[in-house]
């Protein structure tokens, strides 16, 4: 309001060259008019630059938005892995597969529900960068969302060694039985996982209401069948942000490589075998409709 009345209040440019110097042959209704138009075009730039300011301003918010709820998903994830350790540990035993699973799947479950409608839940860099390579995530939101994700994890590392009184050092995951059996199982175990991803977001319509259980019940098998072999980690942030607080970066390459080249290699298999068929192709394949409805993640935002 205040900006237009600053406008109405300041003098057409006709009119300061009327005032100045009278021109002939132009009526006084002529230079209302151009007046007039002057004004229109003067708010129509200012309407104009208001809007792309607000747009502007709403994409930052809601790429803020979703990088901390990446953020606070990749904390939780990490302090109840802390959590399932440290109570393991102060029991002076080992920590058993079985509720590391569990946990692990659990944790999952909780994240995927609570922020996957803001921000689609990855809370793995594997698994944003193999959306990202097939177009089914913007690259522009890659780095912002794995600095998220490596945040939260290193957050909840340093939190979870300070309230359940452990190392940092004991939540790192380490190879078991040789580097190489590491790599393998962390390549194929996230190959499976994100398989199982891909082919949940071709499918939103039937079992979106399901997939949060399903991941969870997918990540507690990958962690049977790696955790004796690597740590059972399938995601860089999580062998990071230990590896980080501790300073110790022995053997981090595995976990590093390993889960984003089985992620990609997952994705990419379920897109070639949903190919579309060529035309005369003697074999049946799923509806163009099911072919179509590909989505970024298992949640729209």
């Amino acid at each position: 309001m205040m900006k237009k009345s600053m406008i109405q209040k300041q003098p057409c440019p006709e009119n300061l060259n009327d005032a100045s110097s009278s021109s002939p042959g132009i009526s006084l209704d002529d230079r209302d008019i151009n007046c007039t138009i002057a004004i229109s075009k003067q708010q129509y730039i200012l309407v104009k630059n208001s809007a792309s300011h607000c747009l502007t301003t709403r994409l930052y918010l809601d790429y803020a938005r979703m990088a901390m709820a990446e953020m606070v998903g990749t904390f939780i994830l990490m302090f109840c892995v802390c959590g399932i350790i440290s109570s393991t540990q102060l029991q002076n035993g080992q920590v058993g597969l079985l509720e590391y699973a569990a946990t692990a799947g659990l944790t999952v479950v909780v994240v995927i529900f609570s922020i996957g409608p803001i921000s689609c839940a990855h809370v793995n860099p594997a698994a944003t960068i193999a959306f990202a390579t097939f177009g089914q995530f913007p690259w522009l939101k890659v780095p912002v969302y794995i600095l998220a994700q490596m945040v939260g994890s290193v957050l909840a590392t340093y939190i979870g060694s300070l309230v359940y009184g452990i190392k940092s050092d004991v939540m790192m995951t380490r190879p078991i039985q040789g580097a190489m059996s590491a790599f393998w199982v962390e390549l194929i175990a996230t190959f499976i996982i994100m398989f199982l991803a891909a082919a949940l977001t071709s499918e939103l319509k039937t079992v979106a209401h399901l997939s949060g259980f399903v991941l969870g019940i997918a990540i507690g098998l990958a962690v049977l069948i790696t955790g004796t072999v690597s740590g059972g980690s399938m995601n860089p942030a999580r062998s990071l942000g230990p590896a980080i607080v501790s300073w110790e970066f022995k053997d981090i390459w595995i976990y590093m490589t390993a889960p984003i080249i089985g992620a990609v290699a997952g994705v990419l298999l379920f897109r070639f075998l949903r190919l579309k068929h060529q035309p005369g192709a003697a074999f049946i394949t799923p509806t163009t409709a099911d072919q179509d409805a590909h989505s970024i993640t298992l949640f729209p935002s």
